[in-house]
């Protein structure tokens, strides 16, 4: 699905545009045409310069080395250079700083060429751009919504495709010297492809932009007219070097009797040496009849067509793994509900001492002699010619303790909670990315919908968490509802919190302003911790409690030794995750590549995201089964934190993924770099487990409700 779909008219749409033409200012991303008269000024905004080798971005009009904005209006315009436009919370989560720019750019009309400024900069800011440049960063600018791109062709020449953003400049050796040196571009030209507007706009001479390309070149100072503009744009030019001649006086009185002066320049860098950098720009305006409105952005997917079949691997692959693990808990399934059980879990035992205590009276009524008791009965008379050994041993054995509180369950709660607040956050996004509503046309609105969807689902969170501890037998609700509200959230603010002091040193616009801080902790506490509190209070007090098949026994049953598989809990769950991890990994390597390897492209298969999605969600419930009547039949009853490690232990190998990647694959420099990839990372793979490990125990606990009694969750 193209990210720019037009609503279908339908009486919502119809309200919504009714609503628009009241404001005059509605705009709905990916979704409103914007179409433009000739002469008429098309705002061009510069937002921020960024690399696929650093966690760090910056604002383009923060760096020293351009323009700057003269706060002139355009004709036609309210706003002047340099205004900031609003922006949405994704916007600043994502590093953007997007501001109007002094590029004069109206429809339809051609500049050969435009003088923008000189800009004077000394070695300081000379060598800031020398380091920009070595990192590989790319600039972004916007027109009507569409980043500026830079354009290829495949080898074959047959099709064409853009990447997002171009370079600041580039390295090469110098012929007259033959050293390196740093080249920067100080001339774009800008390419606007437009058509003409459906519908009515397009009839009163309306046109709509569907493509946005720029050709930066680098050209020196000298050789220029009276206007600031090279004498000859299109032709060869001299590159503008990066250079700044050293100061050597001193070095030539040391060595004055001598033929030889040292090279090396004076690396003072408040010296007072400068270089001048003339700014000019052109824009040419083509006709595009091929390319629609609605299918505008799909030139930044054409380099990706051919990884289609990479997704559909992606997807046999975990069809393959969930089918063969499916037949084992089918299986399963058989051996409890209609092999081993022949009935419902509890209720052998219970018919095998009813069967004792017959035999018995019958025993006593015949042959006249004392016999003990039938409650005092031993278990060990179960195993009788007419009730097989195995019939009674195992999982069935545990029918007494299956049921009992886990240890730390005041903390296993609040995680419960967590969990199905991410898991409902994450469903939503999937269904939203997938219907076209979150497409790279709204700029920051994944992040944006993901926070709102995550402060939203507080009551959710409240609720099973109440529900899980009111299980666990807990009285304090309170404590219980102010460990949910503030555990999960509390460590994600204090984590961003701390990185963003890295980020402020460092002067990235990767780093939050306070506002964006202090505005996520009102979101926070004033409306996620209410949302808690009262689902905390209906699952508590307005729901009943989970009531068990099977009653808990006072003493807790002594657990037999273990094999090395289920003695220690860590094991099995980091072997059952890496079979979890197996049905993620190949669509991991895309999702990667789009996150870290090539930040210009963006990740757009959210229909393949989900169907992977769904069935790592089946897996994880199928491994869970597994794992869980493995432990069982081991007769250890300590399932309910093994079934949440299950469920989210591929989280873990999802993070050594991520040190792979980096190590092989990645070529990130920098400690705050460094610092900002690994700790994203383990907090995404820590969301990722948290997720994952309620589906598992959830999961764990419908399967074992089942079998011990046929009861269905309510």
């Amino acid at each position: 699905m193209s990210p720019d779909v037009r609503l279908s008219v339908s009486w919502l749409s119809r309200v919504v545009l009714l609503f628009a033409c009241c404001s005059h200012a509605f705009y709905i991303p990916g979704y409103s045409i914007r179409s433009y008269r000739d002469d008429e000024n098309i705002p061009l905004l510069v937002n921020k310069v960024y690399s696929d080798n650093s966690q760090l971005q910056y604002a383009y009009f923060e760096l020293p080395f351009v323009c700057p904005p003269t706060g002139r209006k355009h004709h036609g315009s309210s706003v002047a250079s340099g205004h900031s436009i609003p922006l949405n919370l994704g916007e600043v989560l994502r590093g953007d700083r997007i501001k109007t720019s002094d590029l004069e750019v109206n429809m339809g009309q051609d500049i050969d060429c435009q003088y923008l400024c000189d800009r004077v900069v000394g070695r300081k800011e000379m060598k800031w751009a020398q380091q920009l440049i070595e990192g590989e960063f790319l600039t972004e600018w916007i027109l009507d919504n569409l980043p500026g791109a830079t354009s290829f062709v495949t080898v074959d020449r047959s099709r064409k495709y853009y990447a997002a953003g171009f370079k600041m400049g580039y390295k090469d050796f110098d012929v007259a010297t033959g050293k390196e040196r740093f080249y920067l571009y100080n001339h774009h030209t800008l390419v606007v492809r437009w058509r003409k507007a459906p519908g009515r706009a397009g009839d009163n001479g309306g046109k709509v932009i569907v493509g946005f390309e720029v050709y930066p070149k680098s050209i020196s100072a000298g050789h220029r007219n009276e206007t600031g503009c090279p004498l000859d744009v299109s032709g060869d030019q001299e590159p503008l070097a990066l250079f700044i001649p050293a100061n050597n006086s001193g070095l030539t009185e040391q060595y004055a009797d001598s033929s030889y002066v040292p090279i090396e320049a004076n690396e003072d860098l408040n010296d007072g040496a400068t270089m001048t950098i003339p700014y000019t720009y052109s824009v040419y305006f083509r006709e595009a009849k091929d390319v629609d409105w609605a299918n505008r952005w799909d030139l930044y997917f054409s380099d990706q067509t051919g990884s289609s079949s990479t997704h559909w691997l992606a997807i046999v692959n975990s069809l393959i793994i969930s089918g063969i693990l499916g037949a084992v808990c089918i299986v399963i399934w058989g051996r409890t509900m209609q092999g081993d059980a022949k009935g419902r879990g509890d209720g052998v035992l219970e018919e095998a001492r009813l069967r004792i205590i017959r035999r018995a009276e019958k025993k006593k009524s015949t042959t006249g002699l004392l016999e003990k008791p039938a409650e005092a009965a031993p278990e060990d008379d179960l195993m009788s010619d007419e009730e097989p050994l195995e019939e009674i041993t195992g999982w069935k054995m545990l029918h007494g303790d299956v049921f009992r509180p886990p240890p730390y369950g005041g903390l296993l709660a609040p995680l419960i909670g967590s969990g199905m607040q991410l898991v409902f956050m994450i469903v939503g996004l999937l269904v939203l990315s997938c219907a076209g509503v979150l497409n790279p046309s709204w700029r920051g609105g994944f992040w944006s919908v993901a926070v709102g969807l995550f402060v939203l689902a507080g009551g959710f969170s409240g609720y099973f968490s109440a529900r899980v501890y009111k299980t666990f037998g807990g009285q304090n609700w309170r404590k219980n509802t102010m460990m949910t509200a503030l555990l999960f959230p509390g460590l994600v603010f204090t984590l961003v919190f701390v990185l963003n002091l890295f980020t402020w040193a460092q002067a990235s616009s990767t780093a939050l302003p306070f506002s964006t801080l202090l505005g996520l902790a009102c979101l926070w506490l004033l409306i996620q911790l209410p949302l808690v509190h009262f689902g905390s209070y209906i699952g508590f007090y307005r729901s009943a409690v989970w009531e068990h098949p099977t009653r808990t026994n006072a003493i807790a049953r002594q657990v037999p030794p273990q094999a090395w598989y289920t003695k220690h809990q860590i094991t099995l769950a980091l072997g059952a995750g890496l079979v979890s991890f197996a049905v993620l990994f190949i669509e991991l390597i895309f999702l990667f590549r789009s996150l870290y390897l090539d930040k210009s492209s963006y990740y757009y298969v959210f229909g393949f995201l989900s169907i992977i999605s769904a069935l790592l969600s089946i897996t994880i419930a199928e491994t869970v089964i597994i794992t869980t009547y493995i432990q069982l039949c081991a007769e250890n009853y300590h399932w309910w934190w093994q079934s949440f490690f299950v469920g989210g232990a591929s989280g873990f190998w999802i993070f050594v993924y991520s040190v792979w990647y980096y190590a092989t694959r990645l070529h990130i420099e920098g400690f705050v770099s460094s610092l900002l990839f690994f700790s994203y990372s383990a907090l995404a793979c820590a969301v990722y487990s948290l997720a994952t490990g309620t589906i598992g125990f959830l999961t764990a606990y419908m399967f074992i409700r089942r079998i011990y009694g046929g009861v269905k969750v309510d």
